[in-house]
Order: structure tokens, then C-alpha cells, then sequence
């Protein structure tokens, strides 16, 4: 079994809260894992040698909420929103027919493409959602193929009503026969809990039948105003509650004493210019947050992680060392995941070297391209990210 020695990192950013950063580090990758970390003067012996050359080294970001199943194109309702036009979330029928349109090869051409942008920018594990269908069968086929880019798929029947479909009659739709025919592809049950969605009650109940169908739920919550559903996502023992952008002092409190992640998502605040969350005050709270793109073709065209983090120095009071803990350990809970998101023994050796002295400078230099090599599992995949055939399930 071959062993890789990874040495003359300047500054490696573990993940790991008992020790987070090491100076003039290395570690040790034996069959996919990290074997050994710490100073280079103590690293053991090893069949091959990797000179990291003074960069920084952190983990594979983890991008824990990403809507890339999907077709056509909405740059006119961005373009629309750049001249005042405010968000409503009413856009997402737009691709909703757009992707029923298209054939299989072609969405998941594009998802996969979507995918390798991802990893050259250091996302080594992607969440992907459904619910660009909202029928049984666009549904059923968006998880999958999702299910051949990732392992962490989620069904989001619920994400809005469609268009003269009764709320009550698709809500009935979504938590018996679509689910019964989604659950076989996915891992995650997800809901838009929000005016113009899906109320308190319908969300409660999607999320509901979706554990008792044997997936795991997770909510689009408190996006566009205060309502119920970080509270639900407590309630229910969500993983995460997605967006959490206008939270009352009770939902902070509800976070705080729960396990639920607060998952934010600037890329959205920054294309629909709505207020961006108070990372400050959920971090204060002792809240785990965690940072994700939420990548879809309306209200978020981002698949950047550096970007995100750079936005959460920059707009949401976040501290260098918390916006890059958020997009690696804490996206990793937010998916429930202990063998990703950090770097220390036994861990899947998924890391990302910097062409930088420090993690700083992924907000420091926001939108130059800081990212010199991608490891997944332990192999270099700096060139093969360009190879549509390298993309397996992350």
C-alpha cells in the first residue's frame, strides 16, 4: 500500500477544533486517508513525496447546499433584478419548465460541468438537490442523476407549488407518490419553507413523511422574512436550516440549544442585493454555521467556495479563520459527515493547497483564483478536473 508524504505546507488549517492550525506542517496519505499530521520535522517516512513549497493547505470545502440539476438559462430576471426588481422567489418556475423540457444527457451534462467548476475551485463534497421537476417522473430522474456526481442527494419535491396545481392537492402528491419515488435516490428530504412556498404546516408535514420514508431532513428557512421554519428545522432535528437570513431572538435560541446548523449562503444575498445574515450574532450564540453556494441558475449562479467565504469576511462579520471553518467542518456537519470537512487521522484525505502563504487570502484576494491543487481521496486531481470521465460521485 502506498503511502504520499505532503510536506512544506506553511500553514495547514486542519479543521480539527483540537488543533486547528500547524505551522510548517505535513501529513501522511495511506490508502485515501490521512494517516499523520503535524510539523514536518516529526513526519514519518513515505513512498512518495509531495513540496507543498511554503503554500497553505486547508480541507476540501464542503458545499453543503446546491441546486445543479436544472436546464435553460435566467440571466434576464438577473438582469431585472440589478435594476431594482426585488427577489420573490417566483423565478424558479422558469426553469422548473425549462428542465422538463430537457432530456437526460443534457442536464446531466450540465450537472456534471457544474461539478468539475466545483472541484477546480477546492469543493471536494457537493450536496445536490431535485425540485427543478416537481413532477413524479423530473423528480425521480433529476435525483438520478444526481446520484452519479454525489452521494448526498435530496429530494426537494417541495419547492414550490406548480403552476395550477392546488397547494394542498401537491402537497399530498409530494409526500405520497413522488416521494415513494424519489426516496430510492436520495439521502435528504428538503422543503422551501416561505410565503409564496410552502407555510409552517405543509413543510411540518413533508418533512414528516419523508423520515418516516427513511430520509433525513433539512429546510430552506427564513430567507425572505421571519417565519417558522428554523424553529421547525429544531423542532424536527433538522441537520441544517438553509438561508436563516431574518431570524427572531427565538430562532437564534432554538439553534443554540439544538444540533441544527445554521447554513448561510451570501452567494444569494449578493444576486438578489437582499440583506446578507448576521453570522456574527448565530457565531456569538455558539450557533455551528456553516457556509454553502447554494449554486442554482436563479438567485445564486455561483459554484464558488472561495467567493462565499470572502462574502462572509466582508458582509457577515465572520473572521477568516470562522468563513473557512464554515465551509469546511462546518458544511460537513450541516451534512452529517465526521470523515470529511477537517484533516486529521482517518479522515478522507480531501484538501485543497493554496497558491498562498495563508487561508486569509481566500478573502484577502477575493475572486483571484488561489486554488493550486485539489486532492480527493488522496489523488491529484489538478488535471483530471478537466475530464468529464473523472467525475465520479464525491
Amino acid at each position: 500500500m502506498t503511502t504520499t508524504l505532503l510536506d512544506g505546507i506553511g500553514l495547514l488549517y486542519t479543521g480539527d477544533p483540537e488543533r486547528e492550525e500547524i505551522e510548517d506542517a505535513a501529513l501522511v496519505v495511506e490508502d485515501g486517508r490521512v494517516a499523520w499530521v503535524g510539523h514536518s520535522r516529526g513526519a514519518p517516512g513515505a513512498d512518495e513525496r509531495v513540496d507543498a513549497g511554503g503554500r497553505a493547505v486547508v480541507p476540501g470545502f464542503v458545499d453543503s447546499h446546491a441546486h445543479l440539476v436544472f436546464a435553460g438559462d435566467r440571466t434576464a430576471e438577473f438582469q431585472s433584478r440589478m435594476s431594482g426588481r426585488p427577489y420573490t422567489g417566483g423565478g424558479i418556475r422558469t426553469t422548473v419548465a425549462a428542465t422538463r423540457r430537457a432530456g437526460d444527457a443534457e442536464l446531466a451534462t450540465r450537472a456534471a460541468a457544474l461539478v468539475r467548476e466545483m472541484l477546480r475551485q477546492g469543493t471536494t463534497t457537493v450536496e445536490i438537490k431535485s425540485g427543478y421537476g416537481l413532477t413524479v417522473e423530473d423528480e425521480r430522474r433529476s435525483l438520478e442523476i444526481a446520484t452519479g456526481l454525489t452521494d448526498e442527494t435530496t429530494f426537494l419535491g417541495a419547492h414550490v407549488v406548480p403552476e395550477g396545481v392546488a397547494a394542498d392537492d401537491y402537497v399530498r402528491l409530494v409526500t405520497g407518490e413522488m416521494l415513494n419515488a424519489c426516496a430510492p435516490y436520495a439521502r435528504w428530504v428538503d422543503v422551501f419553507c416561505e410565503r409564496g412556498a410552502f407555510d409552517g404546516d405543509q413543510s411540518r408535514e413533508i418533512l414528516t413523511a419523508g423520515v418516516r420514508a427513511g430520509l433525513l431532513p433539512r429546510i430552506h428557512a427564513n430567507q425572505l422574512g421571519e417565519g417558522p421554519g428554523v424553529r421547525i428545522a429544531c423542532e424536527l432535528g433538522a441537520a441544517s436550516a438553509d438561508h436563516c437570513t431574518h431570524l427572531t431572538s427565538a430562532d437564534v435560541d432554538a439553534l443554540a440549544s439544538s444540533g441544527t446548523v445554521a447554513t448561510l449562503l451570501p452567494g444569494a444575498e449578493f444576486s438578489t442585493r437582499s440583506p446578507y445574515p448576521d453570522a456574527r450574532r448565530l457565531l456569538d450564540a455558539g450557533v455551528t454555521v456553516a457556509l454553502a453556494t447554494d449554486c442554482n441558475p436563479g438567485s445564486s449562479f455561483t459554484s464558488s467556495m472561495p467567493f462565499c467565504v470572502a462574502l462572509a469576511v466582508r458582509e457577515m462579520g465572520m473572521t477568516p479563520l470562522e468563513a473557512v471553518r464554515a465551509a469546511t467542518y462546518g458544511g460537513a456537519r450541516a451534512l452529517r459527515r465526521t470523515d470529511v470537512g477537517w484533516l486529521r487521522p482517518g479522515s478522507r484525505a480531501d484538501l485543497v493547497v493554496l497558491d498562498a502563504p495563508s487561508y486569509v487570502h481566500l478573502a484577502y484576494r477575493p475572486g483571484v483564483p488561489l486554488v493550486h491543487q485539489v486532492f480527493h481521496a488522496g489523488l491529484l486531481l489538478e488535471e483530471d478536473v478537466q475530464n468529464p470521465s473523472a467525475v465520479g460521485a464525491f
